[in-house]
């Protein structure tokens, strides 16, 4: 479950699960601004504030402020469904 305020794991697995090429321009720009939403949110939130699940989502959806490839995004890849 994720942290009050943020976007729930459901929602981002759902979006980053459907083609961009499937999904009309305002599920991309809405998409866009969840992200940029959750992504500030999750920077702004200390670690050590956050629950157990919140850190694993965080890290499973690159929003732990590093550079790495996120999991989803390592997967996509390797599906043949990322850019």
């Amino acid at each position: 479950m994720s942290d009050t305020g943020r976007q729930s794991f459901t929602d981002k697995a759902q979006s980053s699960m459907k083609p961009s090429s499937q999904k009309s321009t305002a599920e991309q720009l809405g998409d866009k601004a969840k992200s940029a939403y959750d992504s500030m949110a999750s920077s702004m939130q200390p670690q050590n504030d956050k629950s157990t699940s919140q850190k694993a989502g965080d890290a499973f959806s690159n929003n732990n402020t590093n550079q790495d490839s996120s999991m989803t995004d390592q997967a996509k890849r390797a599906m043949g469904m990322n850019k």
